[in-house]
């Protein structure tokens, strides 16, 4: 994926992997054709935090091993609103296009399959989803991790649009003796 995304420190979480999907992909050589294992592996703790891996090997296990390091390299955070997402995202990524929208409690995920398994890892328990355009597993994927890479936490971003960061300053009061005051900066 083009965009940068914030990362997390895999070491302290407790992550599954789950494949998706694995492909044979072939490259034609003048002896004949080479042909190759590609995975894609979705990693989570359930509790946020999601990341996606594809990677290609000669073998199908060492595929899947080699996806699996790259989900764990491309964890990202997960804003939830207790069991789903804070509100409705849509997003394209390639052909795909995918709509993410928030459920009711106890609804549970409504998904195709690779939407479906991103969500899960991610710890999303009840969300309605659509996915428009490209039908293709990797993109959809992509494209709904970028979906949840763009959701933010409500309550810091209202904070960061009122411009309501509080900073303790000290100050002189009338007394001549030091006095914290907070201030209120404005972006």
């Amino acid at each position: 994926m083009k965009q940068l995304l914030s990362r997390v420190d895999p070491t302290e979480l407790t992550l599954t992997d789950k494949l998706v999907q694995i492909n044979r992909v072939a490259k034609v050589m003048k002896g004949g054709k080479r042909l190759r294992f590609s995975a894609l592996v979705v990693t989570g703790d359930g509790n946020g935090h999601v990341g996606i891996g594809l990677d290609k090997a000669n073998e199908v296990p060492l595929a899947i091993s080699k996806a699996s390091a790259v989900a764990r390299r491309n964890l990202i955070k997960v804003p939830l609103a207790r069991t789903t997402i804070p509100y409705k995202v849509m997003v394209k990524f390639g052909a795909a296009k995918v709509l993410l929208k928030p459920a009711a409690p106890g609804t549970g995920i409504i998904a195709g399959s690779s939407m479906r398994a991103v969500l899960e890892a991610a710890g999303v328990k009840d969300v309605l989803t659509k996915s428009l355009g490209s039908d293709n597993r990797i993109n959809v994927a992509k494209a709904t991790l970028l979906a949840l890479s763009q959701l933010k936490d409500p309550k810091e971003e209202l904070a960061r649009r009122k411009g309501t960061v509080n900073e303790t300053a000290k100050v002189e009061g009338g007394e001549g003796y030091l006095a914290e005051e907070t201030v209120l900066k404005n972006d």
